[in-house]
Formats: structure tokens, sequence, C-alpha cells
């Protein structure tokens, strides 16, 4: 397991479809500027982006392993064949499903206490990110991680289970598919995203909170978002984990 920080910083993103309209009738022609405080460009697609702030502290996160692109996917108990059997969605893996359960239930009760003394805290309410569609879209065996974090977390001392403390109830874009035209309905992560497409239990309150996600992508801003949320709900303190995270092409 490895840790790193999540920085607040400012991000590039899509701007959100309902306000597309109502944005172009404000910048006109112009390509690049300033409009209502915020910075713009169009790109080469006439896609408007914006520039933003998600996340407003840094956040101290881990993970437990590099998540490398590629191929590397097809290569049985790689953590990038871990994430990609238990998203079970492009093709559906179900020969494959109890062997990769069973994998990342070891990874689970192996990180998650560490991550526990780590920070100093005496419990940690344990939350996951959501995928991306509304809760309904999905079969039960599309949601086994969340499933199995939820049967860890039970087993495991001064941890509290919070795994449905976030549920999905619109439609979002699916980023991992998106650059392949198969991302579906719903807008890309924006400042906010998490608050309009989630519902948060007042659970979370007061709370010492370890957000819990598949796989972390720098720029991709969902995590962030919801982190921010969770924060905005009233959380003590968030912290992030993931099973992979991407590795950037520039290293």
């Amino acid at each position: 397991m490895v840790s790193f920080t999540i920085l607040s910083e400012e991000q590039w993103y899509k701007i959100p479809e309902e306000r597309e309209a109502t944005f172009r009738n404000q910048i006109g022609e112009r390509r690049k500027g300033r409009v209502m405080n915020t910075g713009f460009f169009v790109n080469d697609s006439d896609e408007i982006r914006l520039i933003g702030t998600f996340l407003k502290q840094d956040t101290k996160a881990f993970y437990h392993a590099d998540y490398n692109g590629g191929g590397s996917w097809q290569i049985l108990n790689s953590i990038e064949n871990l994430i990609w059997t238990l998203k079970n969605d492009v093709d559906p893996f179900p020969d494959r499903l109890q062997n990769v359960a069973n994998q990342f239930s070891k990874i689970l009760q192996q990180d998650l206490p560490q991550i526990l003394q780590i920070t100093k805290k005496s419990n940690l309410t344990v939350c996951v990110i959501p995928r991306s569609k509304a809760e309904s879209h999905y079969r039960k065996d599309q949601l086994l991680f969340r499933e199995i974090i939820s049967l860890v977390v039970d087993k495991l001392t001064n941890f509290d289970n919070g795994t449905k403390y976030i549920i999905r109830h619109t439609n979002t874009r699916t980023t991992h598919l998106d650059r392949n035209g198969e991302g579906g309905d719903g807008n890309l992560p924006y400042p906010g995203i998490t608050k309009d497409t989630c519902t948060i239990s007042d659970n979370v309150k007061s709370k010492d909170i370890l957000l819990i996600d598949d796989l972390y992508t720098k720029t991709v801003n969902i995590d962030e978002d919801a982190i921010q949320a969770l924060l905005d709900k009233g959380a003590n303190s968030v912290t992030f984990y993931s099973i992979g995270k991407t590795v950037s092409r520039n290293q």
C-alpha cells in the first residue's frame, strides 16, 4: 500500500449540459476568456471547458497498487484484472468473480487496518464511491465491489459500515468508457456533481470517513468531488483509499 496526497487545485471540466445554452449566449464567438468570474475555453470539438475547484483542501490518500493501461486487464490476478472483473459491465466475467472477490477481500483485510493505524483515528466509517449510473441501472453482480467492502468492514473492529451512505439517483457519464463513446447519458464530472446526483446520508455528520473507490485517476475529479460533498455534509474528516491508482503517462 502506498500513501499520497490528493491536492486542492483548479481543474478544467466540461460544462454540464443544462448550463451550456446559457453559457454559449454569454461567450458569443469568443474561444477563451472569463464569464461570470469563471475561466473558459472552447476546444477543437466545440466543447466548452470551465476552470473550477472540486476539492477545497488537500486530502490524505492511499492506494494498494499501480494501475497500468493497455492489455494489463487480461492478466489474471493483476490489479487491472481485479478492477475490470468487478465492474462486470462491458464483458461480464461470471467465471472469474469468485476468485476476484476472494482476492479483493484479502486486500481490504490487509490495507484497512493499516490505514486506521496510520491515520491514528479511533474509528473510521467506510463509505464507497457509487457507480456512475443510478443504483437501479445495475445488476446485483455489478455491485459486488460495494458488497465485498461491506462484508469485510462488518468483520473488522473500529470500522463502521457506511457503504450505502452515498447512493446515486441520477445517471452520470461513465468516465472509463467515455473515450470509446460508450459512456452513456449524463454529465461528466463537474464541481458539485455528487450533491446533484446522489443522496448522502445524514449519518456522515461528525464522522471520520474512509472513502473507497476502485480506481483513482488524477484529473477525472469524481473522487475529489465526493470528498468535498462529504465534508460539506458535515463529515469530521475524509481519508481516501483506492485499489488502483492510474500510472501517469509522464512517469
